[in-house]
């Protein structure tokens, strides 16, 4: 094992630390102890104290080089990068007369050590709906009572009353919203050629990604919902309202879903939108031709429509004809229940026959709008 390697795998780990102790204190809501504190400082001083060794070993290296002492390591470097980049176009170099220097499988070529760090994952846009959801931990199935009218007609009334006069009797009635744990789940075989010769934990980068890519579906499933069977998520909302085009939106009818949403749930509430709906949004005017969105960088993301944060998500549907493009209001009417937190398991010697390694994840969890009255959603004409 290479000392950069090496070096690499324990920042990892101190990472990983890092990240257990603050997921740890989200899921409960609290913040950190005393203990984890130090933790997690020694954890990050560790990591600092890595990436300066990191940094001094490759200045070292490229000292070396540019001496002209080591030029099988630039020959080898050229070599690499021909290497993965035929490795990306599908073809295989040949090195020696019959021999090829890669593998052809979907993970088992060997990833060139002087090219690893220029790998770069797909970064996709993500609210925070699940961190401002309601959230359950229950292991059966969990019915949320839900109060609301008997009717049209009936419900409780509060009048002036006189003396001596008996009151009318009304009622209302509650229903329930039932939340169930649907089970979800990936499997990713990882090539022991890869895990063996990368320059980097090759291991813990799938589980990284397994991670995100749970988080982006269960965020997808928190806004859209796949159905019957299956979470519905806040657009299922029954609050909404249809724009005149069923490919623009005008600021007149932002106004008029943000109306949708009582006063008393304004205060948390936020816009939700697919990029490309946010760029269309971004170029509408008011009538003095001032922009709507406004500068904000006192959050997370620095624009304000009408006074709320937006946020972006590739999981919302774009503007086109019958989709509810934009989600408004206040994220805990959606009440999500977690019966099994994200477990990710790593499987040495199950696939030990195939000379891989598995990864696989697994989580139970459903997702429903439990009050319609704090999200809105701005639903795109018919074509």
């Amino acid at each position: 094992m290479n000392k950069l390697k090496k070096l690499n795998e324990q920042r990892a780990e101190q990472q990983r630390v890092m990240d257990e102790l603050i997921n740890s204190a989200d899921s409960e809501n609290r913040a950190l102890t005393a203990d984890e504190i130090a933790k997690f400082d020694a954890a990050e001083a560790a990591i600092k104290a890595i990436d300066e060794t990191i940094s001094r070993e490759e200045r070292a290296r490229k000292d070396v080089i540019s001496r002209g002492g080591n030029t099988e390591m630039e020959e080898r470097a050229a070599r690499d990068s021909q290497m993965f980049s035929d490795y990306i176009l599908g073809r295989a170099t040949e090195m020696r007369t019959g021999e090829q220097n890669v593998s052809m499988g979907n993970n088992g070529a060997i990833i060139p050590t002087t090219i690893a760090h220029e790998i770069i994952k797909e970064v996709k846009d993500r609210c925070p709906i699940l961190e401002g959801a309601k959230i359950y931990r229950t292991k059966g199935k969990l019915k949320i009572p839900v109060w609301g009218k008997a009717n049209t007609t009936h419900n409780i009334s509060v009048g002036y009353q006189s003396e001596f006069t008996e009151l009318t009797a009304d009622a209302g009635k509650f229903d329930s919203v039932d939340l169930d744990g649907y089970l979800a789940g990936a499997l990713v075989l990882i090539g022991r050629s890869v895990s063996n010769n990368a320059d980097f934990n090759v291991t813990d980068f799938i589980v990284d990604e397994i991670a995100e890519q749970m988080a982006y579906f269960i965020e997808g499933e928190c806004l859209k919902g796949s159905g019957s069977s299956a979470a519905t998520g806040a657009l299922s909302t029954t609050t909404s309202m249809t724009t005149a085009s069923a490919t623009a939106v005008t600021a007149d009818e932002l106004i008029t879903l943000q109306a949708k949403v009582k006063q008393r749930y304004q205060r948390n509430a936020c816009w939700t939108m697919h990029p490309d709906t946010f760029t269309a949004i971004k170029k509408l005017k008011d009538s003095q031709n001032r922009y709507l969105l406004q500068d904000d960088f006192s959050g997370e993301f620095p624009y304000r429509l009408l006074g709320k944060p937006v946020y972006l998500s590739d999981n919302m549907p774009g503007m086109a004809a019958n989709s509810k493009a934009i989600l408004y209001g206040d994220y805990s009417g959606l009440s999500v229940n977690i019966r099994e937190d994200i477990s990710i398991e790593v499987l040495r010697e199950k696939y030990a026959t195939q000379h891989a390694i598995g990864v696989v994840g697994w989580f139970e969890f459903d997702a429903k709008v439990s009050d319609n009255r704090r999200l809105a959603t701005l639903v795109m004409k018919s074509a």
